[in-house]
């Protein structure tokens, strides 16, 4: 059964400067939210410490996630290495790895499963295809045929939809409707406003620091969306680095546009 999120005073810091600080939210178990912000607002580091890949500087994330085979993380494709000769099948039967482990073969049932999923995206006869070969959404389907093998309660996507055709997008929303359905809790990195008014009910609004979390058309509003656009003019990227991340982000803010804005 999937679990709520607690985010307890949560500060993330990338080379002694923030990316997150001091945030409080909660994922109730089971719910589709939508993470938006402006550029470096810290969406995708707030990703990885859900996933238990970057350690908290301050603060906690409830129930830790560290080595945990009940989330499926998908980082943003730019991160993507295609350079590998594999094939699509062999991708997608890497999502049985949490369960399979190193040691164990795969069954004709996994293969069968994996089929499924490619399937599922809309990808069948692919399975020989070799990566380099597709295009950027035909690799995002088969990003995402791995993740429905994995079979995690947790599900947490970075931009998943950047630089995808629409009709590729509409497919892989429809994934995303059908997580939800099924219990699971998903919790998704946008840009896209209109993709998140129509398809997420619920959505966290951050610029490092929680700007609004609740409904989405509560989250969305005029007045929340200018705030989070003042907070991002005023930050400093080339404030001094700090030992203390309260001091660095203090230091980061310190211009007198945000003294003004205070």
């Amino acid at each position: 059964m999937p679990q709520a999120i607690r985010v307890e005073d949560l500060t993330l810091s990338f080379r002694h400067h923030p990316a997150v600080h001091r945030l409080h939210c909660e994922f109730p178990a089971g719910s589709l939210t939508a993470v938006v912000g402006p550029n470096g607002a810290g969406k995708s580091s707030l990703l990885q410490a859900l996933a238990g890949l970057l350690r908290p500087t301050g603060g906690s994330v409830t129930p830790p996630r560290i080595g945990s085979a009940a989330v499926a993380y998908l980082p943003q494709q730019a991160h993507a290495d295609r350079g590998f000769p594999l094939r699509v099948l062999d991708v997608v039967m890497l999502g049985h790895w949490p369960q399979l482990g190193l040691f164990q073969g795969a069954s004709a049932v996994h293969k069968q499963q994996a089929r499924a999923a490619l399937e599922a995206v809309r990808l069948v006869g692919f399975e020989n295809r070799l990566i380099a070969e597709l295009s950027v959404g035909q690799f995002q389907r088969v990003l995402f045929a791995r993740l429905m093998l994995q079979d995690a309660a947790l599900i947490l996507l970075d931009e998943p939809f950047a630089a995808i055709d629409s009709r590729t997008t509409a497919d892989l929303l429809a994934v995303v409707a059908r997580w939800h359905t099924e219990q699971r809790t998903v919790i998704v990195a946008l840009h896209d406003l209109a993709q998140v008014r129509a398809h997420f009910p619920s959505t966290l609004l951050i610029a490092r620091e929680r700007i609004a979390h609740g409904p989405t058309a509560q989250v969305l509003s005029p007045e929340h969306l200018e705030r989070a656009r003042r907070m991002a003019e005023c930050w400093d990227e080339s404030a001094p680095r700090c030992r203390d991340e309260h001091v660095a982000f203090a230091a980061a803010q310190a211009t007198p546009q945000s003294r003004l804005a205070a």
